[in-house]
């Protein structure tokens, strides 16, 4: 059974599901290669926007603990340095990634979200970076992530507790963009998916770029970075149709050159 899918429709949203539901899509050392093996397709295909999804009622339960039991000290070491590495490449897609969190995420299934641009819950949705309940600590960005997006209070009370934070909770926090009816899921993720998809690719790409910077310079060198991100949309066609789309009252058909 493949523990991961991907594919991309017609409107170049490319949609990668978990598929290891009897583990809650605990991530183990097969998961955790389908999963790059298919990150890396998406950075080299034509697809505008990433969608992530789990199956049935879990998106992560995280690490497969019944897995790392019959590890050596080594062999955690280095399932840690590939999952932190895994979720580096998702975070430094060109393209904008959604996480859509159809149900429970804990610990690395959280960490996996939080590398993503955008996070989408279910109503039902129940999530947590729970490590200091097992004597360790998110090993794979979730320290380091979850505290720029909330803040450091947030994240030492939610990790120090490993608190388990519903889908309300984590709205009014900052977790989540939205949350979803769980019948309406996942039509609403992928509407917002068609809607970015819709949007320019290398203009989205290099606002991405951009947005990234933000957290880098400071200032005028702020500035400095968003200018160079702009110069790469302008010899664009798809610059030129906007334009021409605009002059004839039309929806620009955008095509990514």
């Amino acid at each position: 059974m493949n523990l991961s899918s991907l594919s991309i429709n017609k409107n170049y949203v490319a949609i990668l599901r978990l598929n290891r539901p009897e583990f809650k899509n605990a991530i183990s050392v097969s998961l955790l290669e389908s999963l790059r093996d298919h990150i890396r397709e998406v950075r080299e295909s034509k697809a505008r926007v990433l969608l992530i999804f789990g199956s049935e009622d879990s998106f992560s339960a995280g690490a497969d603990l019944k897995e790392r039991i019959s590890m050596s000290q080594d062999q955690v070491k280095k399932f840690l340095s590939d999952i932190r590495d895994c979720f580096l490449e998702i975070e430094s897609l060109p393209q904008p990634t959604l996480a859509c969190i159809n149900g429970f995420a804990f610990g690395g299934g959280l960490e996996l979200a939080l590398s993503c641009d955008l996070r989408y819950a279910k109503q039902s949705a129940v999530v947590g970076l729970t490590e200091t309940k097992l004597g360790i600590i998110p090993g794979a960005g979730g320290t380091q992530r979850l505290t720029r997006l909330l803040g450091s209070s947030v994240a030492m009370e939610w990790i120090s507790r490993a608190k388990k934070v519903s889908a309300d909770e984590g709205l009014r926090r900052g977790l989540y963009q939205e949350v979803f009816p769980d019948s309406e899921f996942e039509t609403s993720c992928l509407a917002v998916a068609n809607d970015i998809a819709e949007s320019a690719p290398i203009a989205v790409k290099a606002a991405k770029k951009a947005i990234k910077g933000a957290s880098v310079y400071d200032g005028e060198a702020g500035l400095d970075w968003e200018r160079l991100c702009y110069y790469e949309t302008i010899q664009t066609k798809d610059r030129r149709e906007a334009l021409e789309a605009f002059r004839e009252k039309r929806k620009p058909k955008f095509i990514g050159e």
